[in-house]
């Protein structure tokens, strides 16, 4: 990826300064070459596309749509995500619905091929649409490239602040929290769960996702994270022990990390 975007610190204070400056390294992504070209042509071309069969066989088009929905390194695996595609998810049995991770549903979703006689990437918005998160999308990779820990934390804010706004029930949204890899990964860590919980039936996962959520934020629902200053500790506890995981838990470490927890 030619864009590199300005990540002069690791950590939370590396995190401030990307935050701070986002908007207008976003925007220089934007307007790259490589990033206009990209964008031109599926403006140009996605309307064209009547089958999930006809989008398979555009890679360029293809590479657009799964970097939009975190999925681009399905790239090569053609006859798996026309699969997923021609199901749609308004069957129950539809491949999508049937994976663990749901980030295919909502792609699936987004297309329609398998739920519509008409997709929606005929209507006039589909375009704008995909492109904006392709666009994010594109800018968390490139500063998952420099720091991942950061790629996860970008993705976490945006991914939980929409789910957390959500009229489902609390444990459909930590279902779907379980069933979204960059996003489980963001809570397990912040909650300081072990990975081996993955091994655990999906029923005791969500137990101790919630009594872990209640202890350290003070509340077991997902819906807690709508507020700014619950995503904001969220964040901030997932970088601080991405942080000591990755110096070990030295003195100094720890103590770094109790002074920026305390705030």
């Amino acid at each position: 990826m030619s864009f590199q975007p300005v990540i002069p610190l690791g950590g939370y204070a590396g995190w401030t300064f990307l935050k701070r400056t986002m908007a207008t390294q976003q925007a220089a992504l934007q307007a790259s070459p490589a990033n206009q070209r990209d964008e031109a042509y599926f403006r140009a071309n996605i309307g064209k596309v009547n089958s999930a069969k006809e989008l398979v066989a555009d890679r360029r088009l293809l590479k657009v749509a799964l970097t939009a929905y975190g999925l681009e390194s399905d790239i090569d695996s053609k006859a798996f995500i026309q699969k997923v595609l021609q199901d749609g998810t308004l069957k129950t049995d539809a491949l999508a619905n049937k994976l663990t991770d749901k980030r295919y549903r909502d792609f699936s979703a987004a297309f329609g091929f398998g739920d519509f006689s008409t997709p929606r990437s005929k209507m006039s918005d589909f375009a704008d649409k995909v492109l904006k998160l392709y666009i994010t999308k594109t800018f968390e990779t490139a500063v998952g490239e420099q720091d991942d820990t950061m790629r996860l934390a970008l993705n976490a804010e945006r991914e939980l602040g929409s789910l957390a706004a959500k009229s489902s029930s609390e444990d459909v949204k930590w279902y779907t929290i379980l069933g979204n890899k960059p996003l489980r990964s963001a809570m397990q860590t912040a909650l300081g769960l072990p990975t081996s919980i993955a091994y655990l039936d999906i029923d005791k996962q969500l137990t101790m996702f919630k009594a872990k959520a209640r202890s350290t934020f003070g509340s077991d629902t997902v819906s807690q994270f709508a507020d700014a200053d619950k995503m904001a500790k969220l964040v901030r506890t997932y970088l601080v022990r991405s942080e000591i995981a990755t110096q070990g838990s030295g003195m100094s470490a720890a103590s770094t990390a109790l002074q920026l927890l305390s705030r």
